[in-house]
């Protein structure tokens, strides 16, 4: 799944408003998805190592906003069941870890 210009834009915006909701320090999304902030800072900016890292990042986020009870910022293109994609590693992304 590719974005044009706009659609890229318009989810790195959606991405960093749920990570702003969510309240929670680059520092701690490293640690608690094993990774570097330096490299949370590049799914956010939509530089992944892998292509399911922003939907990994998305479902880290979701679980943070609900267990406030806060209702998530929506997304316009990272929705619905990743599994539906056949070109998703479903099981990378079920094991919540970036790369």
């Amino acid at each position: 799944m590719s974005l044009t210009a706009d659609e890229a834009a318009a989810t790195r915006d959606e991405l960093q408003k749920n990570f702003d909701l969510a309240g929670v320090s680059l520092e701690r999304a490293a640690k608690d998805l094993h990774s570097t902030p330096e490299h949370i800072q590049a799914v956010l900016n939509l530089h992944p190592a892998r292509i399911e890292e922003p939907w990994i990042l998305r479902n880290y986020l979701f679980k943070q906003i609900l267990a406030q009870e806060k209702e998530p910022y929506p997304f316009s293109k990272l929705i619905g069941d990743p599994k539906r994609f056949g070109f998703l590693n479903d099981q990378f992304i079920d094991q919540g870890q970036l790369a």
